[in-house]
This record gives structure tokens, C-alpha cells and sequence, in this order.
């Protein structure tokens, strides 16, 4: 019998045409928490998906939902279960039987100990991502990514993409979900370090979709994300670095213009290039204008951090007050 004061457990499911490894997904996570709640997002499936949740849900006999998202992507799946779902605990998974339902206690456990407000399962660690993935440029992705984050950050972070996570409730109900795609996983994480969210990562194993399974992840657009996702690291995070170094290469171009004007001042004293000269002067001032950007939104995140701070301090408060009563 589940103890009174148990934490409330939700197990999240997105999923996208996953007919062929949704139930399997379901009954594994089910016989490790069967006390806990189990949702299962359909994000706009055209298989059978919709209906093998539901009857999979009243078969085990638990608590939960399917919950229908019709905008696609699983940004947009996981923002309608986060603003749906009312739980202690929020355990997230792909629906696709690449992640060890058995391990899930172990990704738990930290969170329920107050020692971390989001768990990552780390495919990377113990070498079953590498083992099992047969894209490479997929690998490279991620690797790229991971690299990224950690130098800016002072992170270091094995798995940054990891679909497989476990959250608390303040984690949650302070994360405001502004992507829509597979750069979830990607954002989850960025939004942890830059508001200084405790992160443990605990190593499982991974394996690749079984047969009849197909992936949804394509290679060249999800390539052209991760370098758009690199960008959008820089662009919000870091402002003043990524403007900044925008600042710089077009005060360097504005020189490189302005090199045969300073030939004729030198040599002549008399400026013939004079398109050059409007050119220069126009770059260094777009310079000038792109470093002032990047110390206006440097000034704004700042800001932006200290009301979350605030925010999160209010909630902490809140909490404590509901349980002294």
C-alpha cells in the first residue's frame, strides 16, 4: 500500500507513431513504479499509438492519462505535460524501449534526497551510446554540443541530449518551454546550468530501437539544428560573447576596408578612396552598435536571473509554509 506522505510520481511518455514499442514501454516503467501515474503524450500520431495507450492504460490499472498534442514536436508535447500534470516527481522517457525502465530508481533516488533537482540518464559514460548508435554524424552532434556547454558553462556534463531524466517539481513548474522540437533535451539542460539547478547524471544503459521501430531524427536537418542550437547557446546565454565577437569581426572588416584609404593618407595625404572610407566608417559604427546590443541583453539576462532567483526563493517559501501546516 502506497505510505501517506509518498511523493506523487508522474512517468511521461511522449510519443510520436509509436505503435510498435509503446506498450512494452509502458508495462516496463509500470512494474518498476506501479504506484506512480502514467501519462502518455500523443503528439500527433497517424498510427495506432493513441489507441494502444488507452487500452494499455486500462489494462495496468494506474493512474494517469493520454493527453493529445496536436502542434508537433516534442517541445510542444512536454509543455502540454508539464502544464497538465500536478506531481512531486516527474520521470521523463522516450516510448521507444531505448531506455532501461529498471534503472529508473536509480535516476530517482537523488531527487527524492534532495541532492539534485534534475537526473540525466548518461548514455555516454559506460560506452552503450557509441556501441548501439550507428550515425556517426549524430554522435558528432552531440559531442559538439556537449563541448560547447561545458566550456560555457564551467560544466561537466557527459550527456547533454539524454532523453531519459527525472525532474522535481520546482524544476518544472520554473521552466518555460520555448522550443518545440528534439532541442528539448538540449534546452532542459541549458535552462538547469544558467539557473544554477543541481544536475546529477547517473550512467544507464542504451540500445537502439528494436525492429519494426523507426527513428524520427534525420541527419542533415537535425545536423543544421544542432548548429542553429550552438548559435541560440551563445545568442541567449552568452550575449555579450556572442555579440561581442560579432563586434569584433566587423571592426577587423572595417580595417581590412579601410587599408588602401590609410595608403593614400599616408602616401598622399589626400583621400582618393573615398567609397572605402564611407564604407569603413559605416562597418566600425555597425561595429560599435553590435557591442552596444551585446551589453544591453548582457544587462538583461542579468536582470532576468535575479527575478528568477526571486521566483524560485517565493517558491521555496510557499512549500515550506504548505508543509507546516
Amino acid at each position: 500500500m502506497k505510505p501517506v506522505n509518498a511523493p506523487k510520481i508522474a512517468i511521461v511518455l511522449p510519443a510520436y507513431n509509436e505503435e510498435a514499442t509503446l506498450a512494452d514501454t509502458m508495462i516496463a516503467f509500470h512494474k518498476e513504479l506501479p504506484s506512480a501515474a502514467l501519462y502518455v503524450i500523443d503528439n500527433n500520431s497517424r498510427d495506432a499509438t493513441n489507441t494502444i495507450a488507452t487500452s494499455t492504460l486500462r489494462e495496468l490499472g494506474c493512474p494517469g492519462a493520454v493527453l493529445t498534442e496536436k502542434r508537433q514536436g516534442k517541445g510542444n508535447a512536454l509543455r502540454r505535460a508539464f502544464m497538465e500534470i500536478d506531481a512531486d516527481i516527474y520521470v521523463l522517457s522516450d516510448a521507444d524501449m531505448t531506455y532501461p525502465a529498471d534503472r529508473v530508481h536509480d535516476l530517482i533516488q537523488p531527487v527524492l534526497a534532495g541532492k539534485a533537482d534534475m537526473t540525466v540518464g548518461d548514455r555516454h559514460s559506460g560506452g552503450h551510446y557509441a556501441q548501439e548508435n550507428d550515425r556517426p554524424l549524430h554522435g558528432f552532434g552531440n559531442a559538439l554540443v556537449q563541448g560547447m556547454v561545458n566550456r560555457f558553462f564551467s560544466a561537466k556534463l557527459a550527456d547533454i541530449m539524454s532523453g531519459y531524466r527525472v525532474f522535481n517539481r520546482r524544476f518544472v513548474k520554473s521552466y518555460p518551454i520555448l522550443v518545440e522540437g528534439f532541442q528539448i533535451e538540449t534546452d532542459m539542460t541549458l535552462h538547469a546550468l544558467h539557473q544554477r539547478f543541481r544536475i546529477v547524471e547517473v550512467p544507464v544503459e542504451y540500445k537502439d530501437r528494436p525492429a519494426g521501430s523507426v527513428s524520427k531524427l534525420q541527419t542533415l536537418p537535425d545536423g543544421a539544428r544542432v548548429l542553429f542550437t550552438i548559435a541560440q547557446i551563445l545568442r541567449y546565454y552568452r550575449p555579450l560573447f556572442f555579440f561581442g565577437t560579432l563586434a569584433v569581426v566587423f571592426a577587423s572588416l572595417s580595417v581590412l576596408i579601410a587599408i588602401p584609404v590609410f595608403d593614400d593618407w599616408i602616401r598622399y595625404r589626400y583621400i582618393y578612396h573615398v567609397p572605402l572610407a564611407i564604407l569603413s566608417s559605416a562597418v566600425s559604427v555597425a561595429a560599435m552598435m553590435i557591442l552596444g546590443v551585446g551589453l544591453i541583453l548582457d544587462t538583461v539576462v542579468h536582470q532576468e536571473r535575479m527575478a528568477a532567483e526571486r521566483f524560485l526563493l517565493r517558491s521555496v517559501n510557499d512549500e515550506r509554509r504548505l508543509e507546516s501546516r
